[in-house]
């Protein structure tokens, strides 16, 4: 590389490159000539680690874009940077570089107009050179660990400046100030001042084109202003008020901007009726509030072009009205935690109802989570809701749910499916013929497998950055968790306490991808599927009080991710397979199986004395004998024992006694 001297254009992004970034300096010719006459380095999205040192920029007078997002690049920034003449901008976001950012010289008339230093691990204060790069539009500085409290009228200089993000830094901004209209730059279209510990909302009534605004994770109290739906022109894009301290909406409030196609009002104090979502709304949270009434009856309406909706952990009544089964594009519909009386059209948790699920949820076809869990639920299995291709979660669990399982004649019911938790309710009946093999979502090879960042969320806007990133509560390892963020590559399946009978299907083997399987409580009979063996990442497995009968499979063995495992209370006979695996867990895996030996269990009981007697005689050579060359000293020492300890515990003289001489005995010890 440090060789191609006549260099004209770099793009090695959205690659798999590794190691350190080579010595350009000698491409001195470094340009491409696009539509724009743009020249850059395109670096983006790699595997690249180590420092850029100063030597790499050296004589590069014609450079225009430097992109190195998305890496893993270490190391403090050289400021050499800031004095190319001819860069426009500096893309440098996601990756490790750390300490300060140092104040740097500022090139006179800098064509600068982007700096995007987003998700690193800078600190300390931001350099005031940082306001005189005068042509600057976009500056990004958010999720870092810079420090200090900024003036806004710091930004006053920078006149061009359109998009600013401070957000998840340490900073503090003072906006409490007598005319704080005039500090920010009237051009400004989006602001994120997220975790800013603002107190008090910024005017910014003035600024006509401002579409996009961030004021989450702050300390703001009182009344949200009226002027806040006007803002861009009265066509606001994006609000985000989430975690404060806000109480109510200022009165009068008309219907909100049609066009607010994000509206997160989450975690704050706001009381009275529920806002009318904006006509067009895409994302709406009124969640974890003090929210009173109802919700209005014609909601339907509001939210017919919505994907994700809200009204969680508040203080609703009244009856769920059926227009909200209208809105057919909801991805999400929470409703849970709330005083609501009626039956429930969605997704529901905690609410205490009775009644069945209707079947126009049918309707809403790109719901991807179903959680129906802790109510009063009456009824039968869902499958109305087969034709639902996108539904990843299904959380049944805690109802009276009755009846068998499965989707009659259907042969791709939820492919996407990857928890479902159908515990604590009333099924019974055999699992269906090949009940798992439609459930491809947990059956992926190794290179369908996402990456271990994604989690399951739901993105809002086709061209943003938006996303909903789900809770569910999941019985894992016998501990209830609240996944807040549901990795897509999770998957559980739990079926527990119910009443299915018969055998296992072996074709749950197909379940690779599989995390958690608890099919504890039921009735099933039959062995244990030697299929069970295929799940290698399985880390949990949870198959007591049944009725399994026969060996354990040796294939279960070879489960090295197994952390828990529960086959308690079965009819297993046998040794218990070999292998470190199985070996690492307690005696209280194996209880109450008569017919099991081997370790962890007792390891003088031996397989033959273990099987049980049978009817006929045949193995009666087998039956149990009591071995006294182990039990008498058991006896004997039990017996002596309990000559010491009972006059103890039963004779005040004897314990006062005892103690005395205890004591002559430490004193003694203690003297010598």
């Amino acid at each position: 590389m440090a060789d191609l001297t006549q260099l004209v254009y770099l793009d090695f992004s959205n690659n798999k490159f590794s190691g350190s970034i080579p010595p350009l300096s000698l491409s001195k010719s470094l340009t491409h000539i696009d539509l724009y006459h743009n020249y850059g380095i395109y670096l983006s999205h790699n595997n690249l680690t180590g420092p850029i040192s100063s030597f790499h920029w050296d004589g590069l007078v014609n450079l225009v874009v430097l992109d190195l997002s998305n890496n893993a690049l270490n190391g403090s920034l050289p400021t050499q940077l800031f004095s190319l003449p001819s860069l426009q901008k500096i893309k440098l976001s996601n990756n490790q570089f750390s300490g300060p950012l140092s104040e740097f010289p500022v090139v006179p008339f800098s064509a600068l107009n982007t700096l995007d230093l987003s998700s690193n691990n800078l600190e300390g204060p931001i350099p005031e050179s940082a306001f005189h790069l005068q042509s600057l539009n976009i500056l990004d500085l958010s999720s870092n660990k810079f420090n200090g409290t900024v003036e806004p009228s710091s930004f006053q200089k920078l006149g061009n400046l359109t998009t600013l993000s401070l957000s998840y830094n340490n900073l503090s901004i003072n906006a409490g100030l007598a005319t704080p209209a005039l500090l920010l730059p009237l051009n400004l279209t989006a602001l994120k001042m997220a975790s800013c510990k603002l107190r008090t909302f910024p005017d910014l009534s003035t600024h006509s084109g401002l579409a996009y605004l961030d004021l989450s994770d702050n300390q703001i109290s009182g009344s949200i202003p009226s002027w806040i739906w006007k803002i861009g022109n009265g066509f606001p894009a994006h609000l985000n008020l989430s975690h404060n301290l806000l109480e109510d909406l200022q009165q009068p409030l008309s219907n909100l901007p049609p066009l607010l196609s994000t509206l997160d009002l989450r975690f704050n104090q706001l009381c009275g009726p529920i806002p009318t979502p904006p006509l067009y709304s895409i994302y709406v949270d009124y969640s974890n509030n003090r929210f009173t009434s109802s919700i209005p009856h014609d909601i339907g309406l509001y939210i017919s072009f919505t994907i994700f909706f809200s009204l969680s952990n508040n203080n609703i009544t009244g009856i769920i009205p059926k227009s909200i089964c209208n809105a057919t594009d909801l991805q999400v519909l929470d409703l849970s935690d709330n005083a609501f009386s009626s039956t429930i059209p969605s997704y529901l948790n905690e609410n205490l109802l009775d009644g069945k699920i209707p079947k126009s949820l049918a309707n809403c076809e790109a719901l991807e989570v179903l959680n129906l869990g802790n109510n009063g639920m009456n009824d039968k299995f869902p499958f109305w809701l087969k034709n639902i291709g996108s539904l990843r979660v299904l959380v049944l669990r805690g109802n009276k749910f009755h009846g068998h399982i499965g989707c009659p004649d259907s042969n791709s019911t939820w492919p996407m499916l990857q928890i479902v938790d159908l515990a604590l309710n009333n099924f019974n009946g055999a699992l269906p013929e090949k009940c798992f093999s439609n459930w491809r979502a947990m059956m992926a090879g190794e290179d369908d497998v996402q990456p271990k960042s994604n989690y399951l969320r739901f993105k809002i806007l086709q061209f943003g950055q938006l996303y909903y990133q789900d809770a569910v509560t999941v019985t894992s390892k016998g501990i209830e968790m609240e996944f807040v963020k549901v990795l897509t590559i999770f998957t559980s399946i739990d079926f527990s306490f119910n009443n299915f009978q018969g055998e296992i299907p072996e074709d749950i083997g197909d379940l690779k991808l599989l995390y958690v399987l608890n099919l504890s409580g039921n009735g099933f009979t039959g062995r244990i599927p030697s299929s069970i063996g295929q799940l290698r990442q399985l880390e949990s497995l949870d198959l007591s009080q049944n009725k399994l009968s026969g060996e354990i499979p040796a294939q279960l063995a070879s489960l090295n991710f197994l952390s828990v495992l529960n086959l308690s209370f079965n009819q297993l006979v046998g040794r218990i397979p070999t292998g470190y695996q199985l070996q690492t867990f307690s005696e209280n895996s194996y209880l109450g199986n008569r017919g099991l030996c081997g370790f962890p269990l007792n390891a003088s009981f031996k397989a033959e004395d273990a099987t049980p007697s049978t009817s006929d005689g045949r193995h009666s050579s087998s039956r149990k004998e009591i071995k006294w060359e182990y039990i008498a000293p058991e006896i004997g020492f039990v017996t002596g024992w309990g000559i010491v300890i009972w006059p103890l515990v039963l004779s005040r003289r004897w314990r006062r006694c005892y103690y005395k001489h205890i004591d002559r005995i430490l004193s003694w010890i203690l003297n010598h």
